[in-house]
């Protein structure tokens, strides 16, 4: 049974893809691959992520506050109508990092969020976590709002399964589309020598790994692709600062006066 629950410290790196290669090489000292990446090299995940009408989850969470929190829906690969896929409440407390989700079927996951009605109990599902997704979905108006997927390569600790490094790239999203079966495209958000990384774990990590960070002059930075995502639209829908411009006026030239010949004079007198 896939878990349900977890309470883990999750810190980010972000590299290119020559350190990519030097850094994973030296990992594969002491990790192994995840199961599925044993047979492919990456495996997609996708997500929508839900907010109110005026974002106010990514707002607040924009914000660092000690607490924060959201509700995502989540694929790995491209769901068909009647998948399985999983729900989960994503949150945040002074740096601890707790997600709890459960399975449902696609159709079911789209109508629980539509109506907050919570579906039919299955044995996939987490009563619990049923539970408490309907308390959110009560306490927030929310609506799909971002789909954001990513091609993943995971690995864990070959002494402790409570050590877990994941590295993500061709992370694509769109504010359209909003559903998992529409397909894994969309508008690249990291330059295409990106790559994030994640150490997620339970406790301190390993003195190995802080040797290697380290070495390889990697230091923890803050990035959230929900957050991320969000930044660039604002970026994008801002609206530049345009000096006025005076209309050109056309002047003409002084119209020439023709001075009358000695001639014309006593003609004209």
């Amino acid at each position: 049974m896939a878990i349900e629950v977890f309470n883990r410290y999750e810190s980010k790196y972000l590299m290119n893809t020559a350190k990519f290669h030097v850094f994973y090489s030296d990992l594969l000292e002491y990790m192994e691959l995840d199961a599925y990446n044993k047979q492919h090299d990456f495996y997609s995940i996708s997500n929508i992520y839900y907010d109110t009408p005026h974002d106010s989850l990514i707002r607040a969470s924009l914000a660092k506050p000690k607490y924060k929190e959201k509700l995502r829906l989540r694929a790995y690969g491209v769901p068909e109508a009647n998948a399985k896929v999983y729900m989960e409440i994503k949150k945040k407390f002074t740096g601890l990092v707790n997600k709890r989700r459960t399975a449902l079927k696609l159709d079911e996951a789209y109508e629980f969020v539509r109506t907050g009605q919570v579906p039919e109990y299955q044995e996939y599902m987490n009563k619990q976590v049923l539970n408490e997704i309907t308390y959110f979905l009560r306490l927030y108006d929310l609506a799909p709002k971002l789909y954001l997927s990513y091609d993943r390569k995971a690995l864990f600790s070959k002494e402790s399964r409570d050590l877990r490094i994941t590295f993500d790239t061709n992370i694509r999203c769109r504010r359209y589309d909003l559903k998992l079966e529409q397909g894994d495209y969309g508008e690249q958000l990291l330059e295409p020598d990106q790559w994030l990384m994640e150490v997620k774990a339970e406790n301190t990590v390993p003195l190995w790994l802080s040797k290697l960070l380290s070495k390889h002059g990697l230091y923890r930075t803050s990035f959230s692709k929900y957050g991320n995502e969000y930044k660039k639209l604002l970026k994008n829908q801002a609206v530049p600062t345009i000096q006025p411009q005076l209309p050109t006026i056309e002047i003409p030239a002084p119209a020439m006066i023709q001075i009358p010949t000695e001639k014309e004079s006593i003609r004209y007198a």
